[in-house]
């Protein structure tokens, strides 16, 4: 068989992502139906920016959704004679390599597209946890201000002041991976979210004690399984279940890039949501709530966290940006995550020792990864629009 031409590959591309399309389409029409009933969501479609980077973002969600029935050839099987051929190259098989084979013979399409899952899974869970951690920390030490605000803020510029590059390579070395030093840093930060959801629901339910209990309950006994066996791993310094009971297994090395995310962006977080509550504290509604008695914790989780909901989604769409750039960059240096994983920063890694040869292993997750980012800042950007017309 001859190899595809362009507009071949064009309608073959067309083909395989189907699926994604179909879901864009229903997700728009959708959300243009019912906007003036989505909020802050639904005055996003007002904006042309914001439609455009929503789509982009989108397109690479589903894309990550529907990997596994859009790759057409498994990640890591490798057919020599396809090394650095150009897109449309025919296999032995009759299949093509829609974007050209690397320099190991593997696919470079069905790469880009699973390593879209890599991408997907890891940088805006990472950035919610962040969130949260810097949240449930920045919140008393504006609000309450003098020794708590110092010692945190102290801890937050010491972490911001080293630099991050540095700081990544530290936490996913082999030899401080040993040390067990990440999971540590995983222990205090993943019990963030867990303090957080705590803390939001006995503040809204205080009034109301049995019903706070219950749900409070629910939350320790599943909140408290979940994290300890997302933190506990057999035959790690960390190994705080029974196996039988540790049901969550994540890889070594994802948890550590996962933490490292964590712990870098926390710092920032902190910095912004602390200067969002000096500045709210000090409105007539805080003082009314004041007055009425409510309690500290209402009053930063019910009254001053949703009037700060524009600027902290909209940094929230950026830093998730910022978080798959990281990704990419420690996949480009070789580190955290896997040799073989289809990932793009390893994949651009790969693919840059033959750029003059074979620019496409190289350049096809290059382009991935800066149309996504692209997208979360036009996302981001067109929030911002609508936020302020509120």
């Amino acid at each position: 068989m001859e190899d595809l031409s362009w507009g071949a590959i064009t309608l073959e591309l067309l083909r395989l992502f189907l699926p994604v399309w179909i879901a864009l389409i229903l997700t728009f029409v959708l959300s243009m139906r019912y906007r003036r009933k989505l909020g802050l969501y639904g005055k996003l479609f007002d904006s042309t920016i914001g439609m455009i980077g929503f789509a982009i973002v989108m397109f690479w969600v589903y894309t990550a959704l529907f990997a596994p029935i859009i790759v057409n050839h498994d990640v890591l099987s490798q057919i020599s004679p396809l090394k650095n051929k150009l897109p449309g190259a025919t296999a032995p098989d009759g299949s093509h390599y829609l974007f050209g084979g690397d320099h190991l013979g593997r696919d470079v399409f069905s790469r880009v597209v699973a390593g879209s899952r890599v991408v997907i899974s890891i940088a805006p869970l990472a950035t919610l946890f962040a969130f949260m951690v810097g949240i449930t920390l920045g919140l008393p030490a504006g609000y309450y201000g003098g020794t708590l605000d110092t010692v945190l803020s102290f801890i937050a510029n010491l972490v911001l002041a080293f630099p991050v590059i540095l700081l990544f390579y530290l936490l996913v070395t082999p030899e401080i991976a040993e040390t067990g030093l990440p999971q540590y840093i995983a222990v205090v930060l993943f019990l963030m979210p867990l303090l957080f959801m705590i803390l939001l629901i006995n503040s809204r339910f205080y009034v109301k004690p049995q019903l706070r209990n219950i749900i409070v309950g629910l939350i320790v006994v599943v909140g408290g399984w979940f994290y300890l066996s997302l933190v506990s791993e057999t035959e790690t310094r960390v190994n705080l279940l029974p196996q039988v009971l540790d049901l969550i297994h994540v890889p070594s090395n994802i948890l550590i890039v996962f933490v490292s995310v964590v712990f870098v962006n926390s710092p920032t977080v902190f910095r912004i949501i602390r200067g969002l509550v000096l500045d709210i504290k000090t409105r007539d509604y805080v003082s009314a709530a004041q007055t009425r008695g409510e309690r500290p914790w209402y009053i930063m989780l019910w009254e001053i966290l949703p009037n700060a909901r524009g600027p902290l989604i909209v940094d929230f769409c950026l830093r998730i940006g910022y978080t798959t750039i990281l990704l990419g960059t420690l996949g480009f240096f070789g580190l955290g995550l896997s040799p073989e994983s289809p990932d793009w920063g390893s994949t651009i890694n790969a693919g840059r020792k033959l750029l003059t040869i074979a620019p496409y292993p190289a350049l096809v997750p290059a382009l991935a990864l800066m149309s996504l980012v692209l997208g979360l800042n036009l996302l981001a950007d067109g929030l911002r629009e609508e936020s302020l017309k509120d």
